[in-house]
């Protein structure tokens, strides 16, 4: 059985990608970067496997559905 896509905060992010919070929020509007996603009324979280997908492969990485 499959396990569950982690979600993870921005403190984990930071450390995973060794980007800087600026610079994460600059790659999601330009959509080179995995969006967060809402999770309570003042908090947001990243899907784990999309952040793993971004780190392998940084340039070439675009949003699961969009074509290249």
């Amino acid at each position: 059985m499959r396990e569950p896509d982690r979600i993870i905060r921005l403190k984990t992010v930071l450390a995973r990608t060794g980007l800087s919070r600026s610079t994460i929020y600059r790659k999601i509007a330009e959509s080179t970067f995995p969006a967060q996603l809402k999770i309570s009324a003042n908090g947001t979280g990243w899907r784990e496997s999309e952040i793993n997908r971004w780190v392998a492969d940084p340039v070439s990485w675009r949003p699961r559905g969009e074509c290249s």
